[in-house]
């Protein structure tokens, strides 16, 4: 049986491949609510600190700037974390659920682009989790 690929198969990939659009970050979920509110969520679970700080900032400039204006931010609560058994680290400190928000509000140049940083309802992590509210770029058309 041989394969062939039809003319109209042939346009369609050449009009995907010359699109400017982007396909979505899998790790990053996207969903429209009613309010007209754009928001992304991301998991952090198992990364780092420095690696979830890093993913953080990056996903708070690229939110911005497309015009996200909820991130939703889920960092577990801590509870297997084996920093609490090392006498010589902070146990409030070291753990994503205290150090990511601690770096964003740091950064100046987040805290710019940020209206506010709530904690998440109980249904989006409860406290395992926070909100990131962005404000409006202006210098983005709609």
């Amino acid at each position: 049986m041989k394969n062939k690929l039809s003319d109209k198969d042939k346009k369609d990939w050449q009009s995907f491949l010359d699109s400017k659009e982007k396909l979505l970050n899998k790790d990053v979920i996207y969903k429209k609510n009613i309010k007209n509110e754009l928001t992304k969520t991301i998991d952090l679970h198992g990364l780092s600190i420095e690696n979830a700080n890093k993913v953080i900032d990056e996903l708070i400039k690229k939110s911005f700037k497309d015009n996200i204006n909820k991130i939703i931010v889920i960092t577990g609560k801590g509870l297997r974390s084996k920093n609490i058994n090392n006498p010589y680290v902070s146990k409030d400190l070291s753990i994503l659920k205290h150090s990511v928000p601690d770096y964003v509000k740091s950064n100046h140049d987040l805290m710019k682009m940020i209206k506010n940083i709530t904690d998440a309802k109980i249904t989006d992590g409860g406290t395992g989790a926070f909100y990131i509210y962005l404000k409006k770029n202006k210098f983005v058309k709609e």
